[in-house]
């Protein structure tokens, strides 16, 4: 069976599990099933098998498992919108539309994602512009600045600089990674890159102190230095740089947590959720609070108590018994209705496409393609270790979308063409591999 073949398959199940997502909110909330799942499953269905005919076209040896997968985690998230509310969810659904628009025009009109690496320093400077943006012409929500008003819609500039600052990171460590080997020193059992040669390092830490402070973005920051030091290992294999940076970084983070406001903030609520719990601490031990509530199996689809029914009073935000179910606690809910079973469920699929995404690393054969595949999985990877993470209370909340299943069109577009991306490196290095052993036969 070829590749193409059974990603087509893989595709099958992911819309009968649409369909019965569907199906299971619509008895849940109106005790009847209707025709209405089914319509939306055979919809979801026709897009995937569309785009799938694009794929086989341009990318017939790419991964036949990681659009599935995306695919499986986009049902996820309409299901859920739809079972909070159906208006979210026919916007999540024009989303995903365009997002698999792009995706399309990306793999057709980007012939060779290799020409990217000649405009590196242009995409950089974008990258660094889409970051600071959100400062100066956005306002700040939970005290973080990370949206723009377009109108009728509300963008988020950092979704599509996280790729634009992973390729100029691989690019530039690609070129760069022989100098910061061979010119390495060892100083007391550390290997240490040379002094002249740190500049790269301080620039991305420098950046994401910067995203901590002036755009009081914790999440972005995490995600863009912790890429950067995947790809710093892949293209050096030296661990102590790998250390270095994290040391710099826990040194930053520290400083900060006791000195600026809004970041001892985020680290109090983390530490303590409960001391404050019906104040800054109330989304956090209502989400911790809702995932207990969830048990194994969960209460099912619809089931959860999100919003207190005929709630009236002086305090109207107290009325939601989980604050932004839709973006930032959306895996709690995920939790409640499906129990811990379900929030696994969906952390597998994360790891798998993670998986799939090192293996074309792995399979790649230039420098460029390998640390391409690996920045673009390690930056998708973390976002959604980030959210998991905050949720969960392993690390400090933030305010990153969970990819592809929170509500949000920037995340669901830009991570289209991450897919798109690193499903064309997959392409190339898979059709290497099958020359190669057709060749051997």
């Amino acid at each position: 069976m070829s590749a193409r073949t059974r990603e087509l398959f893989a595709l099958i199940p992911v819309a009968l599990l649409v369909t019965a997502g569907f199906t299971a909110v619509l008895i849940a909330n109106s005790d009847q099933l209707g025709n209405l799942s089914f319509l939306y499953g055979a919809y979801f269905l026709a897009l995937c098998v569309a785009t799938h005919i694009v794929i086989r076209i341009r990318l017939p040896d790419a991964d036949p498992f990681l659009f599935p997968l995306v695919a499986l985690l986009a049902a996820f998230g309409m299901v859920m919108l739809f079972r909070l509310d159906e208006g979210l969810a026919r916007d999540q659904a024009n989303w995903f539309v365009l997002g698999l628009l792009l995706f399309s025009a990306t793999i057709i009109f980007l012939r060779d994602y290799e020409a990217l690496e000649r405009y590196r320093y242009l995409i950089a400077l974008a990258g660094f512009i889409l970051l600071i943006l959100p400062r100066f012409l956005g306002h700040a929500v939970n005290d973080a600045y990370l949206a723009i008003d377009l109108g009728p819609i509300t963008f988020q500039p950092t979704e599509l600089a996280k790729i634009c600052i992973v390729v100029f990171l691989a690019s530039y460590l690609n070129e760069r990674r022989e100098v910061l080997v061979v010119g390495a020193r060892n100083i007391a059992g550390v290997v240490l890159p040379p002094l002249k040669h740190l500049g790269p390092l301080l620039v991305v830490w420098g950046a994401a102190m910067l995203l901590l402070v002036f755009i009081r973005d914790l999440g972005s920051s995490v995600m863009f230095f912790g890429a950067f030091l995947a790809l710093i290992y892949v293209a050096t294999a030296r661990i102590s740089f790998v250390i270095i940076g994290l040391a710099m970084f826990v040194v930053g983070a520290y400083f900060f947590a006791h000195t600026a406001a809004h970041v001892q903030q985020r680290f109090d609520i983390w530490l303590d959720p409960f001391d404050d719990a019906g104040g800054s601490g109330y989304q956090l031990s209502q989400s911790l609070f809702a995932q207990a509530d969830g048990g194994l199996f969960g209460r099912g689809l619809g089931d959860s108590l999100v919003q207190l029914p005929a709630c009236h009073g002086d305090f109207p935000d107290r009325c939601a018994i989980l604050p932004a179910p839709h973006t930032d606690f959306v895996y709690a809910v995920i939790v409640n209705e499906l129990g811990l079973f379900g929030g696994a469920a969906v952390v597998l699929i994360y790891a798998l496409i993670a998986e799939r995404g090192f293996k074309t690393a792995v399979l790649a054969e230039d420098g460029f393609s390998k640390l391409l595949a690996t920045g673009l999985t390690a930056i998708f990877a973390l976002q959604a270790f980030v959210i998991i993470g905050g949720v969960t209370r392993v690390i400090p909340l933030t305010g990153v979308t969970l990819p592809f299943i929170s509500y949000g069109g920037s995340s669901i577009v830009a991570n289209f063409v991450l897919l798109a991306l690193l499903l064309m490196v997959s392409d190339k290095a898979r059709r290497r591999v099958r020359l190669q052993s057709e060749t051997r036969v």
